[in-house]
């Protein structure tokens, strides 16, 4: 009876004018800048955050969610049709989606986007309706040692998504944290592998790594003709509708990474990211297509963008209910409530219960607002596709360099950006896949930072990584997840059971 009293609350008020058009805006403006690269959810919120000193409160976070998970949304169309991330949780979408766009199947992939980021948005408020005290609870258990162990299962996960083998999959991770080391050093204050350069002083930047290894390096591979011209297609309506047998084959793994993501998302630290990355590892190991992936598969656009949306519902939930943000766009919220008076936390609820069931409630309608918004503008997104490729790099290019000095106002990150574009394309010419590269840059100064915490919690022992029983099952999974991408599987299995003659 409380839930069903909630969630009339919560309709109540998600479903005033005022909310719903600022709803409508949100997630409007943050899909058309999560197409565009270098951007995202970050600077989004950041641009829209004064906009928001004007509104209610409610009307204000429903205003900037919309955005938030819009953002994450249009990520997903860059990477389809260009292989450029607008999102670095967007990234794992390139693997498949765009050789999908390859194959001239651009249409069903962002269909198959829609539908996927639609399901895991639901899952995700269903998640948040039912469980977001327990998950809280849940979250609340989880210590260093256990924040290091998921970090660990993510790297290891990573190294399995590459297409090019575990162990090149492992050696581009350890490239990403080394990566991840440069800049000063939270404890001791010393400079980590800055060669002297003041601007590393603050560390590589994200967008920098993925514009490059991705957006960059791309517009590289394609000028050596390494990538077919696939933009003379015309995407009818009946073109974007994937087949039967494709429709039977996203269903469980549309299921398996709105799960995964669910509880990626409820958990501080790691976020969209992780879960992309973990629910299409775990599913390139449990399907029956494992040849498939990398090479247009559709369940490797469904999974990662299922995850991807049913995070960015559930990250609010240690944002809201714990006052614990999982990222800098969380950090932003924060912001926003505070500005506003209202103070994240345990007592967020009970405190203020139109403002957090009307915000839940809203995320049903920002998803239906996506999907309807989308789907028709398909055609128009895949006819980007025919514009002619003299005119489109050159454009990609300077929206990149566009996008990263806006963030920053660096010359030297667009420089970076251009240097990684370079490094990228070297890489890919060697079979290295960047994409493990990235998630190691992101997940190592994590790891780096519970793993110190945990050592001073304990006092040096580093038994505590196994005394703990959730960190000893995250490590035990990742282990038998690496020894089952390593291991020879199959001819051990012709070793014991013999053929009979």
């Amino acid at each position: 009876m409380d839930v069903l009293t909630n969630l009339a609350l919560g309709f109540s008020t998600a479903t005033t004018a005022s909310n719903l058009l600022y709803c409508f805006i949100g997630v409007f403006l943050g899909t058309f800048i999560g197409v565009l690269p270098g951007v995202g959810p970050l600077a989004a919120v950041a641009m829209l955050l004064p906009v928001s000193f004007y509104l209610e409160p409610t009307t204000a976070l429903v205003m900037l969610a919309g955005v938030y998970y819009g953002a994450e949304y249009g990520g997903s169309i860059a990477s389809i049709l260009l292989n450029i991330p607008g999102t670095p949780s967007s990234s794992v979408t390139c693997i498949d989606g765009y050789p999908m766009a390859q194959q001239g199947k651009a249409g069903i992939a962002l269909f198959a986007t829609s539908v996927a980021s639609f399901f895991g948005g639901i899952v995700g408020v269903i998640v948040m309706v039912l469980l977001a005290p327990k998950l809280a609870e849940f979250a609340l258990l989880f210590q260093p040692a256990e924040y290091f162990s998921v970090m660990v299962l993510g790297l290891i996960a990573a190294s399995i998504v590459s297409s090019s083998g575990v162990v090149r999959g492992l050696m581009m991770v350890c490239l990403g944290i080394l990566l991840g080391a440069i800049g000063v050093d939270v404890n001791s204050g010393d400079a980590r592998f800055t060669a002297g350069i003041p601007e590393l002083r603050d560390g590589v930047s994200l967008v920098v790594v993925a514009m490059g290894l991705f957006g960059i390096s791309e517009v590289m591979v394609s000028l050596r003709g390494a990538t077919q011209s696939y933009a003379g297609q015309n995407v009818r309506g009946r073109d974007i509708f994937p087949t039967w047998a494709e429709w039977r084959r996203s269903f469980l793994p549309a299921l398996r990474g709105s799960a995964i993501g669910s509880f990626f998302g409820t958990l501080p630290g790691t976020g969209q990211t992780v879960a992309s990355f973990v629910g299409y590892a775990l599913e390139k190991k449990v399907s029956r297509n494992k040849a498939h992936f990398g090479k247009g598969a559709i369940e490797g656009v469904v999974v990662p963008e299922s995850a991807n949306n049913a995070a960015a519902q559930t990250a609010f939930i240690p944002t809201l209910t714990l006052g614990i943000p999982g990222s800098t766009t969380m950090a932003l919220m924060l912001g926003a409530l505070m500005i506003h008076g209202i103070t994240p936390g345990p007592r967020l609820i009970s405190d203020h219960p139109d403002l957090f069931w009307g915000l839940v409630v809203s995320f049903l309608f920002g998803n239906f607002f996506l999907l309807v918004l989308n789907i028709p503008l398909i055609g128009l997104w895949v006819r980007l596709l025919r514009v002619p490729h003299y005119y489109l790099y050159p454009t990609v290019i300077m929206m990149i360099c566009v996008g990263v000095y806006g963030i920053s106002n660096s010359l030297v990150d667009v420089w970076a950006t251009l240097a990684f574009g370079l490094i990228g394309y070297v890489l890919r010419l060697f079979r290295f896949e960047p994409a493990p590269m990235l998630i190691g840059f992101v997940l190592g100064p994590m790891m780096e930072e519970f793993f110190r915490r945990a050592m001073l919690l304990s006092r040096g022992d580093p038994m505590v990584f196994l005394e703990r029983p959730g960190s000893a099952a995250l490590l035990g999974l990742g282990a038998l997840l690496l020894c089952a991408s390593a291991l020879p599987i199959k001819g051990i299995l012709r070793w014991l059971l013999p053929a009979r003659s």
